[in-house]
């Protein structure tokens, strides 16, 4: 007997070592494991019953079940779950015989509690509401507009002054934030809804029966310049609402959002993840790296949400005394390098650090839940039966994925960089963009590995390693990031291309020592008749485009390198960066202070590299 009790222990032990050895995160995976199956379960109820439990209808219950609970807390003041949904009752009750369902509204608001109110609030009566980049700018802005029926417009009424009148002409009506019309044509809403009943519109309004069917459109800028409207469906939104849970959140945490809500972070991730919590979300109007923990400290944050950029602007405070005293226990976003990671770690304590990978549109999520420094997420065996994504080569100068004699893509090995696709079926479907099918089209590749399959092309490089955690390498084609925003380069090019001494132009990103993603470069040739204005250009660009997307150099070329289906060949552009030593071509730097394009100099790229100056 004690024989067979000592077999059965070493037994046990040996099988623990080699877990540990083997598969030492299995627990961990586990754990995370059964929670994504346990909330998708939920999802396929809803799917198959066709009753849709909504974000919104999750609010609802939540303001019924804890009415008085903290929801928001905005410059100081607190909104709970039950006035808020008092708000959005009276915005349903103000445009209830003005929309009908299947409409859609264009929210262009700042982040405030109105934008909540004003969301839920078209959402009880069945309408999608489409969230506008409050950055994008008079043409991009008409584009957008013309994608949706209605617009209602909040803070940024000077955003509208030049587009108005087409607005007008198209039957979009305006409504603004203020208890009186600023201006004929536009109708104030503020007054109104003080008039109107806190009682809620019938339920019927709001219900769904397909998880499928549209709630929000998203503006992303993508690879065919205007900005596109991403769309969310139900599915997206209740997937996204889970984050937190799946990364252990509870309604007892206290959550941070300096994010804008037109982002699908801060609005789904963010904001819907506090609503499936019951927790509190501390709403910021902008990010201030000076006041972020003054701000944790005052509202015991125990969770906040982050890009990259924003823990690299933290670090680069000056040091204090009190930096680790706060309660935050976990950051959850996207885009952290890895040196940022380490001394985010040592300025400010082993805060969990939760790295979520996934597109506005895409089909595809990592998240890492073990923590790994540098990985975006983790994968097994398990996941893959789940979700169906390879890693593909690419061409950087074809910029084309890699095929073989029959046609087909080839997978990349363990460790090795490739494209990241995600497969398009019933399990992880794509809705694509509102509009245009071929703006939808660009995003899918076709027969890539037996004929008549479709995957999602993120265009990412990415790598995963030995243990089966995700990197993140790069992206590709005509999309690159800076500040923390996606920079279409073809929007960039075409507005470059109406600068009056500009012949053509090719826009690309460059790596800038010391900064996430890449910074907006483009190589010029000036028509031959004129020369190269710098204050004029900068004029134009500070105009035209939103900070993050006006290009930082500028790179005088006699020609550009074209491909052989007459594609501009940027590859040999990019790995020449901006060094103006190894460039004989004349280089221009964005200068603010001069408000012009000033000569790029050695001293000046000095400058930039070593971090004196702020690009």
């Amino acid at each position: 007997m004690l024989s067979w009790v000592a077999a059965l222990l070493t037994g046990i032990l040996s099988a623990h070592l080699a877990q540990r050895l083997w598969f030492p995160h299995f627990w961990k995976d586990a754990l995370f494991l059964m929670r994504v199956i346990r909330y998708g379960a939920r999802l396929e109820i809803y799917r198959r019953t066709s009753r849709v439990v909504t974000v919104v209808d999750r609010f609802v219950q939540q303001a019924q079940r804890i009415p008085e609970k903290a929801f928001l807390i905005y410059e100081g003041v607190t909104y709970t779950y039950g006035e808020l949904e008092e708000r959005s009752n009276r915005v349903a009750r103000v445009f209830g015989d003005a929309v009908k369902e299947g409409d859609t509204v264009a929210l262009l608001m700042s982040n405030e509690p109105d934008f909540l109110s004003v969301w839920f609030g078209f959402c009880k009566l069945g309408c999608a509401v489409a969230f506008l980049n409050t950055n994008i700018r008079s043409r991009s802005l008409l584009h957008c507009f013309r994608c949706c029926g209605v617009l209602i417009e909040a803070d940024l009424l000077e955003t509208l002054e030049d587009i108005l009148p087409s607005l007008q002409e198209d039957g979009i009506t305006v409504w603004c934030m203020t208890q009186e019309s600023p201006r004929p044509g536009v109708h104030s809403l503020l007054d109104q809804m003080e008039e109107a009943s806190q009682e809620p519109v019938a339920a019927e309004r709001r219900s769904v029966r397909c998880l499928r069917s549209p709630t929000l459109y998203i503006f992303t800028s993508g690879t065919t310049g205007l900005p596109k409207a991403a769309v969310i469906t139900h599915l997206q939104a209740l997937k996204a609402a889970g984050g937190f849970w799946v990364y252990g959140a509870t309604g007892s945490d206290v959550i941070y959002t300096p994010l804008p809500l037109y982002h699908s972070a801060a609005s789904l991730v963010g904001i819907g993840g506090t609503i499936e919590l019951g927790a509190t979300c501390v709403l910021k109007k902008k990010f201030s790296a000076s006041q972020f923990w003054h701000d944790c400290r005052k509202h015991n944050v125990t969770i906040f949400q982050y890009i990259g950029e924003l823990c690299r602007y933290l670090c680069n405070q000056p040091t204090a005394e009190n930096e680790k005293d706060h309660r935050v226990l976990m950051g959850v976003g996207n885009g952290l390098r890895q040196d940022v990671w380490r001394e985010f770690h040592r300025r400010f304590g082993d805060i969990r650090m939760c790295e979520i990978y996934g597109s506005t549109e895409g089909n595809l999520c990592f998240m890492n839940h073990i923590g790994k420094i540098g990985a975006v997420g983790r994968s097994n065996f398990f996941y893959k039966l789940i979700f169906k994504y390879d890693l593909v080569k690419y061409d950087l100068v074809r910029e084309e994925p890699v095929r073989d004699h029959s046609g087909f893509c080839q997978h990349v090995q363990k460790g090795e960089t490739g494209l990241l696709l995600s497969k398009i079926c019933s399990q992880s479907p794509f809705f694509g963009y509102a509009g245009s099918k071929q703006l939808t089209e660009k995003k899918i590749l076709r027969d890539v590995f037996v004929t008549g399959d479709a995957y999602f092309n993120t265009g990412d490089l990415m790598a995963e390693d030995e243990d089966d955690f995700i990197c993140f390498r790069d992206r590709v084609g005509d999309t690159f990031r800076w500040k923390g925003e996606n920079v279409a380069t073809t929007e960039v090019t075409e507005i470059l291309g109406l600068v009056d001494f500009i012949q053509e132009a090719s826009v690309y990103g460059v790596q800038v020592p010391g900064n996430e993603g890449r910074a907006g470069m483009a190589a010029v040739i000036v028509r031959p008749e004129c020369t190269f204005d710098g204050k004029k250009l900068f004029s134009h660009v500070l105009r035209e485009l939103p900070s993050y997307a006006r290009p930082l150099f500028i790179r005088l070329q006699e020609s550009l390198e074209m491909t052989s289906t007459f594609k501009q060949q940027k590859f040999a552009l990019v790995e020449s960066g901006f060094d103006p030593c190894s460039i004989s071509q004349p280089l221009f730097f964005l200068d603010c202070s001069e408000k012009s394009y000033v000569p790029l100099t050695s001293s000046v790229y000095d400058s930039i590299v070593s971090g004196q100056r702020n690009v």
